[in-house]
């Protein structure tokens, strides 16, 4: 299976240094537009964790000259919808609209995006909003099982933060860390404009120009390094389930043994076939939800196996985790190794064809690689990886210090000494 060419692709730079990147789908009468920005939590100095997030929502509570109501009411006026996303790396603003709509949405993510007013009243209220937020994480294991997976794996770091924040973190954030922010991260040559759909490339690059021309054309400051260390993390709650995550650090996303990984992780536990989800959950009725991930960032990665599992058997369940990786690492057959490359071929024609999605794939290709890999580029590099590359990918996660994150009522698993024991290649 090969990716189709991707002939309507069209890139343009700005003098600012601001990339304009779109993809016209004749098929579709709607489009998607954004603005991706280079800067994230993990851009956030010591003082201000929690504060790209907090820009994210402060952006939609009204600029100099629209009120919270007046946005919403714009997009909505003409059924579109506005939303946006904050990442340890990159934070989006992004709509969804007519194609005939399209200036009218970046125009809404432009005042959003470099005319916010960040009123003193309003800042007040959204804290309060995301201290809900906050505690709905709280309340869910299976999601903060995964902060506490980072919090152990990059200790002392900032993707070791949770990107909400902290409740008192957030309360301490201000209209003026705010402004320091954006005046010191969103600049033009950390942003991309993308759009896909029903799209007109001069139209759009013609608009990114009015409303993003005047950008400083100066770079951001760079995230600072953050070094894995890996450890032990048990949080003890009466829950009826352990909610629990192993896994090691991973590779950047531009490691040679990037898409090594990203298979991997898919022969693990990416499907109902998947080495994992047969072992624990259909053969030993140990679990319901079970799945392996792989996240690069720009210079590492976390690989992880997430579970959750009765008290009485966490530590089976832990230790069977633990066998199928090594067994994994030692040998895989040909025919799950072709069955996961196809299923993340599908998934990358999948995210292709919705406009929203690949206007994201290639704001963040660009801001990532400064390029657009073309459909039968990403086709080849999956097809490349064979059984050498596979291995060398497990046996870097195997021969690194684990992490290990544990949620509920966890007495019967085995102490972190005997882990890092079995976490080592057959």
């Amino acid at each position: 299976m090969i990716l189709p060419p991707d002939p309507q692709v069209r890139l343009t730079t700005l003098t600012n240094g601001l990339r304009v990147v779109s993809e016209r789908m004749d098929h579709l009468a709607t489009a998607s537009v954004g603005i991706w920005i280079a800067a994230g939590a993990r851009h956030e100095h010591r003082d201000e964790h929690g504060l790209a997030h907090l820009i994210e929502h402060m952006a939609f509570k009204g600029t100099d000259s629209r009120s919270a109501r007046q946005i919403a009411e714009e997009i909505e006026n003409v059924g579109g919808d506005l939303n946006a996303e904050t990442t340890a790396e990159v934070t989006s603003y992004f709509a969804r609209v007519l194609g005939e709509d399209l200036p009218l949405a970046l125009e809404l993510i432009g005042d959003i995006v470099t005319r916010p007013a960040f009123a003193a009243d309003e800042l007040e209220r959204e804290k309060q909003v995301i201290l809900q937020e906050i505690g709905s994480y709280e309340d869910a294991p299976d999601e903060l099982i995964f902060d506490l997976f980072m919090e152990q794996g990059f200790p002392d770091s900032v993707l070791g933060r949770p990107i909400l924040g902290t409740p008192d973190s957030v309360m301490a954030l201000s209209q003026a860390s705010m402004r320091s922010f954006l005046a010191r991260q969103y600049r033009a040559p950390a942003m991309v404009v993308a759009a896909a759909g029903a799209v007109d490339h001069e139209a759009l690059v013609a608009q990114a120009e009015r409303l993003f021309g005047g950008l400083s054309a100066q770079q951001p400051e760079q995230a600072v390094a953050c070094p894995y260390h890996g450890g032990d993390m048990r949080q003890k709650r009466k829950l009826e389930q352990v909610h629990l995550v192993i896994g090691a650090e991973g590779v950047s996303f531009h490691d040679p043994l990037h898409e090594a990984m990203h298979v991997f992780a898919q022969v693990m536990g990416g499907g109902l076939s998947s080495r994992l989800f047969q072992e624990l959950r259909e053969k030993r009725g140990l679990c319901y939800d079970v799945h392996a991930f792989f996240t690069p960032f720009s210079d590492t990665g976390i690989f992880g196996i997430y579970g959750g599992t009765g008290a009485k058997d966490a530590g089976q369940f832990t230790s069977v985790m633990i066998d199928q990786l090594r067994q994994a690492a030692a040998q895989l057959e040909p025919a799950e190794i072709a069955r996961a490359k196809a299923q993340i071929k599908v998934g990358m024609l999948t995210a292709r064809e919705s406009p929203t999605r690949r206007a994201d794939q290639m704001a963040r290709q660009l801001l990532a690689y400064g390029r657009v890999p073309s459909g039968q580029e990403l086709s080849r590099r999956i097809q490349s990886v064979d059984q050498d590359s596979l291995k060398q990918a497990a046996e870097r996660l195997l021969q690194g210090q684990p992490t290990f994150a544990v949620i509920g009522p966890h007495t019967g698993l085995p102490d972190f000494t005997r882990l890092q024991g079995d976490f080592v290649p057959l």
